[in-house]
């Protein structure tokens, strides 16, 4: 008997309706179906870009056909109107100037660049360049080094002189060649 009762049970409970278990409720509907609170309504235009893009596309052909040659090979509007301005006239003086300056400056330049060399060096103060910590000399016994200073800035001037013999043979080479 229990096996049956708990069967039916089982059975009713299948048979009835499962709308109201399957319906859910929201808390936005909750305040009824006419009081939904919505943005409110704006004017959006058709924003900076689009007027930008409209005006170049008119603007762009009447720049096309301003800059094409006329009938029969005549310059362009546009090039009538440039060549009415002095600065596109002018060219040839304006080579000229940029011409002398670039002859100028190459002339400075080898100017510098062969000027002889100040072997002269003057020291703010020469009594620092042998002071300093006395490592492995007795008190009182500092070398003189005058004798050093002569060899190697004879060894410079040696030098100097060797590149000088060098640039002017370079020098005669090309000379002759040309």
């Amino acid at each position: 008997m229990q096996a049956l009762r708990t069967r039916a049970a089982c059975v009713a409970r299948r048979t009835r309706p499962t709308t109201l278990r399957s319906s859910r409720s929201y808390a936005s509907e909750s305040h009824g179906a006419d009081s939904h609170h919505h943005a409110p309504q704006a004017e959006e235009g058709l924003g900076t870009a689009f007027y930008v893009f409209a005006g170049a596309l008119p603007a762009s052909y009447i720049g096309y056909s301003i800059s094409r040659p006329g009938a029969d090979g005549e310059p362009s509007s546009l090039s009538k109107w440039l060549q009415s301005f002095d600065y596109f006239n002018d060219w040839e003086a304006r080579n000229t100037l940029r011409t002398n300056i670039i002859e100028q400056a190459a002339h400075d330049k080898h100017l510098f660049m062969n000027a002889g060399k100040n072997m002269h060096i003057e020291l703010k103060t020469p009594e620092l360049i042998n002071s300093g910590s006395p490592w492995n000399v007795p008190a009182g016994h500092y070398p003189n080094l005058d004798h050093v200073t002569e060899h190697y800035r004879k060894q410079a001037a040696a030098e100097e002189e060797r590149k000088l013999k060098k640039l002017l043979e370079k020098n005669k080479q090309e000379a002759s060649q040309a």
